[in-house]
């Protein structure tokens, strides 16, 4: 099947360069206006312009990015339809989806990490301000500039607004949206989520940029559903066998795990705050290997005496 292709044509005032990104329900150009310069322009997929819950869902996208107004969140230009195309035009960002860091480096240290952190919190707390759960945290709806060390949150697709009623809603009762690996246990269900439910996917984050692992390792999605509404999360010094943590660290990330959504941090800003005081204390170290055979064992023994 061909993928539709708006690159040359000029939609509301915006230029399309080229075809950049291509989702589920999106395709996303690198696109020019005279006002904005260049910036992202984000259309409806195709297949999608007959669908009302779609539609329904790329405008309020549209309408949630535009309340948060915050250095560490995309900026949303404007919204509209024009020719029967949906589209949303957003803020250029310079950098690459936070899952290539750890793709590229395997696990990041802790204190850039608790950066990372930091201003994802920074903007969340922004975001729940305004009355608005994201819903759908993941690095792959997190831009990165490593050279900057500066992040950027997008992607409210499918956020929702905290005073939404249940019957405003356009998810269905009994199912869940968001990515399985970051969902928390309680949105599994398919019932309304508050702010700890962005806590739980931020320290699922922090997890996985820690260790390049995440807290459940369910490799099918049956395995996870069964891993997340059964068993506890695996503990951050257990993720691997090379990296080692201190219990302040591990503390941190498990707290903002825990299955009880009122057992988490009181606020997202307040995960941030724990995560950044324990990396300051313990960075990420390598666990020494044991030693080797009858004499590497008297050396060690005989060392610890002297200790």
């Amino acid at each position: 099947m061909t993928l539709e292709s708006l690159a040359g044509r000029t939609i509301a005032g915006y230029r399309l360069m080229e075809r950049v990104g291509e989702g589920g329900t999106a395709t996303v150009y690198r696109a020019q206006h005279d006002l904005h310069g260049r910036c992202a322009l984000k259309t409806l997929r195709e297949r999608l312009r007959k669908d009302p819950t779609a539609v329904k869902r790329f405008l309020r996208e549209a309408e949630y990015g535009g309340r948060v107004q915050h250095p560490g969140v995309v900026r949303t230009f404007g919204h509209g339809e024009e020719d029967g195309i949906h589209y949303l035009a957003l803020e250029w960002v310079e950098g690459a989806p936070l899952a290539q860091a750890v793709a590229d480096r395997e696990c990041l240290p802790a204190a850039e990490v608790a950066e990372i952190v930091r201003q994802l919190a920074d903007a969340l707390e922004a975001t729940h301000a305004v009355g608005i759960i994201h819903r759908d945290l993941k690095p792959e709806n997190i831009i990165y500039d490593p050279t900057a060390r500066c992040v950027k949150l997008l992607d409210f697709g499918i956020a929702r607004d905290a005073q939404e009623s249940s019957a405003e809603r356009l998810t269905r009762a009994g199912f869940f949206v968001g990515s399985l690996q970051y969902v928390s246990p309680e949105a599994l269900s398919g019932e309304l989520v508050a702010e700890p439910a962005d806590i739980y996917s931020l320290a699922t984050i922090t997890y996985y940029l820690l260790t390049g692992a995440h807290p459940y390792p369910g490799r099918t999605p049956r395995e996870l559903f069964q891993q997340l509404l059964g068993e506890e999360p695996r503990p951050l010094n257990q993720a691997s066998p090379k990296l080692k943590f201190s219990m302040a660290l591990e503390w941190a990330v498990m707290k903002g795990l825990a299955r009880n959504p009122q057992k988490r941090q009181a606020s997202i800003t307040a995960f941030a705050a724990e995560v950044v005081a324990a990396s300051e204390q313990v960075d990420v170290e390598p666990v020494p290997p044991p030693p080797a055979g009858l004499l590497g064992t008297l050396r060690s023994w005989i060392g610890s005496r002297d200790k």
